[in-house]
């Protein structure tokens, strides 16, 4: 399993980046992101930059991190994780995880409650 990393652009090389994160500091390949500047956060899988994102996304990625990291460590996980599970999402919510565009008039809905198959 990879897990993508949020780390914070310190200096910028062609194509390439020196970043920081809970991993320390890293060589990060850019090219799959593109022209990145000091303070930009990418989230980062095996030293390859795969995603520009905000602070604020980053933040709930580490928090998740580390409820992941206590668990495994036998603690209790109290923390509050960093994501909604899609079971709690709305129909909106789950159009924007996946990418799909919301449509104005989309009146779809699933009928399929109480249909005997």
């Amino acid at each position: 399993m990879c897990l993508g990393i949020p780390m914070q652009v310190m200096a910028v090389e062609p194509g390439h980046a020196r970043c920081v994160g809970r991993l320390g500091l890293r060589r990060v390949r850019t090219a799959l992101v593109g022209d990145v500047a000091v303070g930009d956060w990418l989230l980062v899988f095996l030293d390859s930059a795969q995603e520009r994102i905000t602070v604020e996304r980053a933040q709930e990625i580490d928090a998740t991190l580390d409820l992941i990291e206590s668990v495994m460590q036998g603690e209790a996980g109290d923390g509050a994780a960093a994501f909604a599970l899609p079971s709690a999402m709305s129909s909106e919510q789950l159009r924007a995880l996946s990418g799909a565009r919301a449509e104005a008039n989309d009146t779809t809905q699933d009928n399929t409650q109480g249909e005997i198959a």
